[in-house]
């Protein structure tokens, strides 16, 4: 099938940035998921042992599940925005950026807030690390997005050529 411009739609193919962009994403996702579980569940003392001293088992776990929900809910409407994002959607372009920018700004917010202050250089080491991770891969998925043959594939003619509309 081809378009007015007679260019077939299955010569469209992504840009390897895009792809890229992508997988980027869904492993932000996937840290920020494991990190969770990681320290809710299971690195000592988790947070779900200090809940239930703070709370009693019946909040703490009612707590963790609204975590848990939470978390499920936010992740499936950023991973809503990467499926978009890989089909061209030039608006899921943008909420990433967005969202991606947030984060960044909230990372710093608690690196200025003194939360990364540790007994030892290991705990300091562990929290960068499960902070900026998932910020860093973001942050690497957003500059793939705005490459040349990125910004080519978000461009509303190409869109048109693969049948989306912003």
């Amino acid at each position: 099938m081809t378009t007015d411009q007679g260019t077939s739609r299955s010569s469209m193919t992504r840009p390897k940035e895009v792809r890229t962009a992508f997988l980027l994403l869904l492993a932000a996702i996937a840290v920020d998921a494991v990190v969770w579980i990681w320290d809710t569940l299971f690195l000592s003392p988790s947070g779900l042992d200090e809940m239930r001293e703070e709370m009693g088992d019946s909040e703490a776990i009612r707590q963790v599940a609204m975590s848990a929900g939470f978390l499920v809910l936010t992740s499936g409407c950023f991973l809503f925005l990467v499926l978009m994002m890989r089909q061209g959607r030039n608006w899921a372009r943008g909420l990433i950026t967005a969202s991606a920018a947030l984060v960044t700004l909230f990372l710093i917010n608690s690196v200025n807030a003194s939360e990364f202050h540790k007994e030892t250089t290991a705990d300091l080491i562990y929290d960068l690390f499960i902070s900026v991770s998932p910020v860093a891969l973001i942050a690497a998925a957003v500059v793939l997005m705005f490459q040349p043959a990125a910004n080519k594939y978000f461009s509303p003619a190409d869109s048109q050529v693969r049948g989306l509309r912003d």
